[in-house]
């Protein structure tokens, strides 16, 4: 009989080193990191039962039995560590719980290794029954580690077994491994209360199992299952013939098709969602509960044994986002027939307005309607900013490589400057990526905003900032005050008499769309300064 059980624990422990290389084949790190470490423990505590059983001295067996004791309890934070990072849970990775349980595990084995000196552990006799050996009589702080380490193994379990309800409806063959891992307990306690039974752990027993049946046998099975709880979003495995090889239970409650459907086409299965990884959107419209919601649709390889055996095919809830755009594109169309209203029912009786006032102004030579004049023209340079607003917003949809000091000096020419001076100081070839016509828009406007709150001879300087990529647009005129300087930028804000306010509003919205940022400050001299930060200028390179 002692033979019988030194064979089996032998087996036990040859089954775990040589699963040792197997869990190469693991592809997810801290699984494969955990795996190995429980296999590394477990062997080697089989290997001490051995030891213990077949040795001929009861010293060695002593010794051979604590050494069982060390590795038994070592055994317990790889296996947390393993059903930490197979459940997707980053337990393992928190380092207050790593330190509490090294502490843990060595007040342990200190109160295991003195035990001779106190004895409170377990005491030693020898028997004949069932064969002679060196018999081990319990004592109560071995029952409270054994409950201690037996509660903890049970939570790896509770995270194992609420991974597979959690995941897909086919994980019984995985259900059935963890149950044979924890069958030894059985084993261990009818030692305890039976002779015939030799009262020693059978745990490493159950992990040798386990890793039969995950290394030959389900490794694919166990490579899957992991893989589909990396996230809460409804995944579909492929196998490399298109094939459904596996799904997750949310993908079986967005497609309720998938029952039973392992083994078949998933083009035939889901004509639909094949038809949506072909379009370059990729975006699937889904009727969930008699409520439209949307998903992004990706697809990854997948592989095992570090082998591609198919692809992953994930459904990500993008609804929020797209029920937003959808709202974006109404309110786009709503501000579209807006412009067009603004357009053509009120610029055509402008126009008239604007001709018969200054046909009634020539004709009867009076300065009466100079206000009136003055009034339709501000009226006319207000729709136009609206429509400007209404129908570019902060799109850009140019954008290519253009020079900086060309177009500041083009947009000048557009202005009706009188008296106002332009300086350029950026040098010629000074490049950057923008919409040609929303920059022009921007300087257009900045220089519109310095004539219409300086003088009638305001200079207006643009060159490159100093201290970050970008440029600036400065004039010598009276600035703005520090407390509105972060008001100017909002739509109709304005101190000018005949301004509209949609100017700089204008401005943020270009700089914006072209993900760039601008400013408001002082000027050297006193006027204001705007400052746009650009992510990166492209300068002439000097020449030798």
């Amino acid at each position: 009989m002692r033979l019988g059980y030194a064979l089996v624990f032998g087996v036990g422990a040859l089954v775990c080193f040589v699963s040792l290389r197997r869990t190469a084949a693991i592809e997810h790190e801290d699984t494969r990191r955990g795996l190995y470490w429980l296999l590394l423990a477990s062997g080697v505590w089989a290997a001490t039962h051995v030891g213990y059983l077949v040795a001929s001295s009861p010293r060695l067996q002593y010794v051979l039995f604590t050494g069982g004791l060390i590795a038994g309890i070592a055994a317990v934070g790889p296996w947390l560590y393993f059903c930490s990072a197979y459940t997707g849970r980053s337990l393992h990775r928190n380092e207050t719980i790593r330190r509490i349980a090294v502490a843990v595990f060595l007040v342990i084995v200190g109160v295991k290794v003195t035990n001779p000196i106190h004895e409170q552990y377990f005491v030693t006799e020898l028997v004949t029954t069932p064969f002679p050996t060196l018999q081990i009589h319990h004592e109560p702080l071995h029952w409270v580690v054994m409950g201690f380490a037996y509660a903890l193994s049970f939570v790896g379990f509770f995270m194992l077994l609420e991974l597979f309800v959690r995941v897909s409806s086919d994980t019984t063959p995985l259900f059935a491994l963890v149950g044979l891992t924890g069958l030894p307990v059985v084993f261990d306690v009818l030692g305890v209360v039976s002779p015939l039974l030799l009262d020693i752990t059978y745990s490493p027993l159950g992990v040798a199992a386990f890793s039969i049946g995950v290394f030959y046998v389900y490794l694919e099975r166990f490579q899957i299952v992991r893989a589909t709880s990396e996230t809460d979003q409804p995944v579909v495995i492929l196998d490399d013939r298109d094939q459904v090889r596996d799904y997750n239970g949310r993908a079986l409650d967005l497609f309720p098709s998938l029952s039973g459907s392992i083994g078949r086409q998933f083009e035939t299965l889901l004509p639909d969602v094949a038809d949506v990884l072909e379009s370059e959107e990729q975006l699937l419209e889904a009727d969930v509960s008699e409520e439209i919601r949307f998903y992004s649709v990706s697809e990854n390889p997948f592989s095992a044994d570090r082998t591609r055996i198919g692809r992953a095919v994930v459904f990500t809830d993008v609804t929020h986002r797209e029920q937003y755009r959808l709202r974006l594109e109404q309110q786009n169309d709503q501000l579209e027939r807006f412009a067009n209203v603004v357009s053509h029912d009120l610029r055509n009786p402008l126009s008239i307005a604007q001709g018969r006032t200054q046909l009634a102004v020539a004709e009867n030579e009076t300065d009466h309607l100079e206000d009136v004049v003055e009034a339709l023209d501000r009226m006319e340079e207000l729709i136009d900013d609206i429509l400007v607003l209404a129908r570019d917003g902060a799109s850009i949809d140019d954008v290519q490589r253009v020079d900086l000091s060309s177009i500041a000096g083009q947009s000048w020419t557009m202005i009706a400057a009188e008296d106002a001076e332009l300086a350029v100081d950026i040098e010629l070839g000074t490049v950057l990526e923008a919409d040609p016509d929303r920059l022009q828009q921007l300087f257009e406007n900045l220089y519109r905003n310095a004539i219409d709150h300086g003088d009638s001879d305001v200079t207006i300087t643009v060159g490159e900032l100093s201290d970050s990529d970008g440029f600036y647009v400065e004039d010598d005129g009276p600035g703005i005050p520090a407390e509105i300087r972060a008001d100017v930028f909002e739509p109709g804000y304005t101190t000018a008499d005949a301004g509209t306010g949609l100017g700089l509003s204008i401005v943020r919205d270009v700089a914006a769309g072209h993900g760039w940022s601008v400013e408001a400050t002082d000027g050297p001299n006193g006027g204001a300064r705007f400052e746009v930060t650009v992510p990166s200028l492209e300068r002439p390179q000097p020449t030798s």
